[in-house]
């Protein structure tokens, strides 16, 4: 596939990053090109559809096939809107999670638990910038237990354990 119009572009979420790279890389999709949205859009899901949209819009010209890397991720179905009405697919699911952990899988843990605070490797390495200080909490402590309150488990979906993101997941 040299011709432009047959390229594939992957609008991905920035958590995603490296492991849908990685997918390319290991299975030498050439073919395909991946551009990633801030991560720290998920603080706010109501502007993900509105940041993808911008994303296919900015790519109508050059990319006849597209595929976005997010599950519905907070939009509460806004980004399905988007996605139906211009004919894009996307990942499964509600969260990434469900990526990591599988459909199924993600049901189980959640069924077992709803309020299950979920964590990857790459949330583990940014928690401090995309939750503490994205949500505030760093100036505002007190509203920890708001935020984190509902929440009776942890589960550490890790992709690539390292003794730093174990050590961090687990809050040492």
């Amino acid at each position: 596939m040299s011709d432009e119009d047959d390229r594939l572009l992957v609008i991905a979420c920035g958590a995603l990053a490296r492991e849908v790279l990685d997918v390319v890389r290991l299975n030498s999709l050439d073919w395909v090109d991946v551009e990633c949205l801030p991560a720290n859009l998920h603080n706010t899901p109501d502007l993900i559809p509105a940041a993808v949209e911008a994303r296919l819009d900015a790519a109508e010209e050059r990319y006849r096939n597209v595929f976005v890397g997010y599950a519905d991720c907070g939009t509460g179905g806004l980004l399905d809107r988007l996605l139906e009405a211009r004919g894009v697919g996307r990942l499964p699911g509600a969260h990434c999670y469900e990526f990591y952990a599988t459909g199924p899988g993600f049901s189980d843990l959640h069924d077992r638990e709803p309020g299950t605070f979920y964590l990857t490797d790459f949330l583990a390495h940014h928690f401090d910038r995309l939750v503490w200080a994205g949500l505030g909490l760093d100036r505002w402590p007190d509203l920890r237990d708001t935020y984190f309150g509902n929440y009776h488990r942890l589960v550490y979906l890790s992709q690539v354990p390292t003794s730093d993101l174990v050590e961090r997941a687990s809050g040492r």
